[in-house]
Order: structure tokens, then sequence, then C-alpha cells
């Protein structure tokens, strides 16, 4: 079926049950931003495989919304799907709900999917539909027209021992009864992948390149109870819960287990799926905040750190020999972007405990690389030589830490725009490296230092400057962020983002220049503490499209200071040619 058959499918079902409106949001039942096979809804009912958006379909209309990082990528998916791109963010564009309203009659139906709709949407739904008197309704109806819809996998789950973790899953549950006991709430509920398996520490493969696996968790004053294919668990794993003083049971027995709950004060998330809420909703009393693991995760303890420092060696060893095989083979061989990121999951596989890529290798040349998350397929990927520019944006999933890192560089000649360019983005990565700045600063306080070189020239991009990163966990991770959007999440130290300020031209060239960076303490003076930013990637920038007469005399030492670093991480595991071309790249500026 066509994305365009698929819609039309859909409308019949619609039909039936007199919707005049359907969402298909892009969720499964944990709000996860990466999706198990079988509930990337969006992306098989229109075509666009964007990790954010959503689909609307009225009787005769069809809309995607989706943000900027997605502008370039999204009319090429959506094409001949008779879905229509709305631009979030952009002047002009109407909110979806108020575009529902204005498409369908009063007295109308909206219907989702209440498991793969967060509370806080539907909360949002009923909020502007009820006053048009405008029904919201949960009628999973692509359950009917997907009909080759996939079932779970029964990848094994299995331990993140303490000697990685650094704190052990009694200890976690603790400090968060600690939290609970503070909120005076008596049920925990925990539904997001990341903070199940950070919880318990234990990891699984259940979504494509995050170790996590499907499950719900439970917490009482006196219990602690996973939900979960059982059948996944090995002797460990089992053994891991049982010690832990953590019970076990079937995944289907969660929503079960809900309906048996009541006369109780329950701590959950805004972001669960609206129908544990509708399970709880009768006889109890909802404390809608964070989940407290969540902050604790983001907050990397010195075991956690150390297999960060650890990682990003190996994965810089990795990086630099696949970066002296691209520029010195560009031009001998036949290859392709799809073929180049297979060879740069090659070179990573070559390093200890390798398990996978954090998230699929982004290699646009030429003009891809102006597509944010530009994802090249096997067939009909772009040829590459050694004739322009080319970004790529990668990341590895070792079993001590997560790693993310962005270069762009020239295989052929650079154009005297886009060496400028390039060095005004480079200049935002480095001017965020060496920011200082006080407790209680927010991403956003700091997002504007990464984009003035660009401002002050006129220019910007359509993205976040950085996302928190887990630990052999999910490569974006929360509460955290740098960017322009307004998080009231202050940075912490044990925090680790990325630092990726970028520049696109549609149809020309992108750039994108990424590092890791760890929040630290710096230093307590007479106006406060103040923290700074440990980087933490090891991997050279290429100074032939750099424009040194743009960056000041602190710019070009930080630079040189990190190069000499990167030598003394990486050059030790390197030699022969790979190894004098390396030196040559990390000679100072």
């Amino acid at each position: 079926m066509t994305s365009n058959e698929k819609v039309a499918a859909l409308r019949e079902e619609m039909q039936k049950n007199n919707v005049d409106a359907f969402i298909v949001y892009s969720a499964d039942p944990h709000m996860s931003e990466y999706l198990p096979a079988e509930w990337q809804e969006r992306a098989w009912l229109s075509g666009f495989t964007g990790s954010a958006g959503f689909v609307v379909v009225t009787k005769d209309k069809a809309g995607l919304w989706t943000d900027g990082r997605y502008f370039t990528q999204a009319p090429k998916e959506l094409e001949g799907s008779g879905i229509d791109l709305f631009k979030e963010g952009m002047e002009g564009t109407p909110h979806y709900i108020d575009w529902i309203i204005s498409e369908i009659p009063t007295n109308g139906k909206v219907a989702v999917n209440a498991l793969a709709t967060s509370h806080a949407n539907w909360e949002l739904l009923f909020e502007k539909l009820h006053p048009k008197n405008i029904t919201l309704v949960d009628l999973p109806l692509l359950k009917q027209v997907w009909k080759e819809r996939g079932e779970p996998s029964k990848n094994p789950i299995y331990t993140h021992p303490i000697e990685r973790a650094g704190k052990s899953v009694i200890d976690k549950i603790a400090a968060i009864r600690q939290k609970m006991e503070a909120q005076e709430v008596t049920v925990h509920i925990i539904s997001s992948l990341d903070d199940v398996a950070w919880t318990l520490n234990l990891r699984g493969s259940d979504v494509e390149s995050n170790p996590v696996f499907l499950g719900y968790i439970i917490i009482t004053k006196n219990d602690a109870i996973l939900f979960t294919d059982l059948e996944k668990m090995d002797v460990e794993s089992r053994k891991q819960l049982d010690d832990s003083f953590v019970k076990m049971m079937p995944y289907e027995e969660f929503f079960n287990h809900l309906n048996n709950i009541r006369n109780e004060k329950v701590l959950i998330s805004p972001n669960s799926n609206q129908s544990i809420f509708e399970a709880l909703k009768i006889g109890n009393e909802f404390v809608k905040s964070a989940v407290p693991g969540n902050l604790m995760k983001a907050q990397k303890n010195d075991t956690e750190l150390e297999g960060f420092r650890k990682v990003m060696v190996r994965d810089g060893v990795a990086m630099v020999k696949f970066l002296h095989w691209l520029t010195h083979n560009a031009e001998k061989e036949a290859m392709n972007e799809y073929s180049i990121g297979q060879k740069l999951k090659d070179f990573r596989a070559e390093g200890e405990n390798f398990v996978g890529e954090s998230f699929g290798s982004i290699v646009g040349y030429k003009d891809n690389g102006a597509i944010m998350h530009y994802s090249a397929k096997k067939e009909g990927s772009k040829d590459v030589t050694n004739e322009a520019t080319i970004l790529v944006d990668s990341g590895g999933q070792y079993l001590e830490g997560t790693t993310d890192i962005t270069r762009t560089f020239a295989l052929g000649l650079a154009s005297e725009e886009f060496k400028i360019n390039s060095t005004l983005v480079l200049q935002g990565l480095i001017r965020l490296s060496m920011v200082k700045f006080p407790k209680g600063t927010k991403g956003v306080q700091l997002d504007a230092i990464a984009r003035l070189p660009l401002w002050m020239n006129g220019k910007d991009y359509n993205h976040g400057t950085g996302h928190g990163v887990g630990s052999f966990m999910n490569v974006h991770e929360g509460p955290q962020n740098i960017r322009k959007d307004l998080n009231p999440q202050e940075l912490l130290p044990g925090m680790v983002c990325s630092n990726e300020p970028g520049f696109y031209v549609e149809g020309e060239y992108g750039i994108r220049h990424e590092n890791l960076i760890a929040v630290k303490e710096s230093e307590t003076t007479h106006f406060g503490t103040f923290y700074e930013f440990e980087t933490l990637t090891f991997c050279p920038f290429f100074k032939d499209t750099i424009v040194k007469e743009i960056l000041s005399a602190d710019e070009i030492k930080w630079l040189n200071d990190y190069h000499r670093t990167c030598e003394e991480k990486i050059a030790p595991f390197l030699e022969g040619e790979v190894k004098d071309w390396f030196l040559e790249l990390v000679k100072p500026l």
C-alpha cells in the first residue's frame, strides 16, 4: 500500500466510527522518541521517517506537523501521500488543534489511540475541543488498517553491573522512595523505557540503537514490581532483581494490576500514556510531575563519567581511522553515503565492548548535508567522490558509555563561503566549550553563546545546540538541554550534553560540529558557585576549512590545546601512515 492508500483505508475506518479527525502521534505506550518497529505508526502511514512529528487526518485533508530539523526532509518523504506539511514554529503555521477545530463540524468527534497518546496531549486536546462541543475518544483505528504490524522483539534483557552503573538497584529505589515520601505519595509509576532500565540496572535491545526493553515499574512503600516479557530475562538479570527485592510480572499484566489500585496517591509523569490515567482515575489522586529517577539519571556519577572518558578514547580512535580512510579513498574506490556509514560502524566495531550504533549514522554529501537528520538508504543514496563537502554525524553504544560526534569537512575544494561559515560554527562550539557560568543557569541562557558568531553575521540554525546523553543509554536524554526553548531545568554537575551548533544552505551544503561536554564545578567565589564544561570527545577538526582570522587568540589557544589533548589520548593507539596523518592534523593552528 502507498501512503495515499493507507490514508484512504484509515478514512474508511473513521467513517465507520463517525470520526471526523484522527491523530497519529509519533509514540509508543512508553512515549519513546525512537520507537520499536511495531509502534512506528506515523512513519508507516505517512512515509515520513523523522524522529519528531505527527499526522492529523480528517475526512478530506491530512497534515504532518514537524519542526525545523525536518523542513527539508519531510517534503521529499511526503511526496504523493496527500499529506500537507505544516512547519511548527514558523509564522503562519496554525496549531494543530486550532486547525482541527477549523476543519471539522461543531459536535464533531476526534479520535486517538490513548495507549500512544501522552496524558499532557490528551489534556490539551480536551481543554481546547470541549468548549467547541467536540468529543475526544480513544479509538485505536490503525489496528484495523495496519494488518502486517510486527510483534514485540524477543531480544534478551541483561544486567548493567554496578561496576559500570556506579549505584545499586537497592540504592536507586531507596532514593526514589525518599522523593516519594517528600511528595507524600504512596504509588509511583515509571513508564519511560530509559528510566525503567536505569532504575533496575538492566539493558536490552527492543528499540534500535537504544539499549532498552519494554517494561513498566510500579513502586510502593514496600514493593517494587517490574512488568516485562519474563521469557527475555536471563539468569543474571532475574537474580539481580531478586537480590534487590524487585518482583517480576508479565508485561500484559500491567493494566490488570492498575485496575486493582484504589485510594492511593500516585506519582506519575504527565508524559505517561493516557491509558494509564484512565485505569487509575477512579478512586486515586494524581501527583503529576517528572519521575524522580529522570533527574538522578541525568546527573552521572563518578563511575559513569569515567566510563564516558574511556569510551571517548576508543571512539576517537575509530573516528580517526575512519576519517583517514575516507579522505584517502574517496577518489579511489566506489562509495556512497550508505556504505560510508557502514564502514564507520565497522571501525567502531573493532573497539572493545562495542554494542552497536547509538543512532543511525547521518552521512550527508553535498546538498544532503543540509538535511539535518538525513538518513541514507541502502538503495539510491548519493555517490561520494573527492569533489565536495560532507557531514558525518554518528555515535556508538559501548558497555561503558554512549558517544555522539559530528565532523564536517571537505573531500575536495571547499568554497570560501563554506570555510567562513564552517569557522563561525566552530567558533560557536569553542565559545560554549570555554564558558563559565553560575549555579542555577539554564540551557537556554547558554544557547545564545553558541549562536552568537552566526547571529552577528545574520545567520542561524533551526535546531537545538545541545541535548542530554545517557550512560550506555539513549543518545537523547532529558531533562536538560541547551536550546532556544525555555526549559526550567538548570544544568547540574554530572550532566552530559552535546555541543553541536550548525549552519545549513538548502540545496548546497550543511555544516555541524559536535562534541560531548560534561558539567563540572569550577570554583566558588564571593559571587557564588560557578560551573564549567569538561570536553569529553577526542577527535580533531580539519584546519583546511578554518579561517584563522575569524577566531580570537583565546579561541585559537582552546583549539590548539584541544588538539594537543587529542594527540595525547589517541596517538598511542595509532600506527603507520594513519598516525603520521593524524599528527599533521593536530599540529597547532
